[in-house]
């Protein structure tokens, strides 16, 4: 499996308006539900099973199809394990933590390339490719909130408007 993690500022300098904890959190929760307004490529998001934690949907990314069992953990972490298949196997983070730089939502994933050799010089590259998509997909997921609060969607406090 190939293994990733990185941290995105919530807050970088000129960010308007500024998230709170709370308004992150909202937005990851919207994501999971419907992840298609925030992720770039997303073409079907749809929601199969609810748990008191979670959810099972099946989404398509890019062309390739999957389901992903979603752990809602609040108000820090956005567990998405890939549920399809062995070939296809891995999980992705959302964390939102506190740090000295301010608020940080930092994504890790660790995934498996079908017919690719773990370790090779072609999961490397593999892997720095999907890199740049997730940081990507976490920037527009920032920005898609900071639309919501704009529209009043998501309230100040991270409630959704009345």
């Amino acid at each position: 499996m190939y293994a990733l993690s990185h941290a995105v500022a919530v807050n970088p300098s000129g960010a308007e308006p500024v998230l709170s904890r709370e308004q992150v959190w909202q937005g990851l929760v919207m994501k999971a539900e419907n992840a298609v307004p925030f992720v770039p490529g997303m073409e079907v998001c749809e929601v199969l099973e609810r748990h008191p934690d979670g959810l099972l949907r099946e989404v398509s990314f890019r062309g390739s199809r999957m389901r992903e069992k979603i752990t809602l953990t609040a108000p820090v972490e956005v567990l998405f394990e890939r549920v399809d298949s062995p070939d296809n196997a891995g999980w992705i983070t959302n964390v939102i933590s506190e740090s000295e730089q301010g608020l940080l939502l930092t994504f890790t994933f660790a995934v498996r390339f079908p017919g690719t050799e773990p370790g090779s010089r072609e999961e490397q590259a593999k892997g720095e490719t999907m890199k740049g998509a997730y940081v990507s997909a976490v920037q527009a997921t920032l920005d898609r909130v900071r639309a919501l609060v704009r529209s009043g969607q998501i309230g100040a406090a991270g409630a959704p408007a009345p």
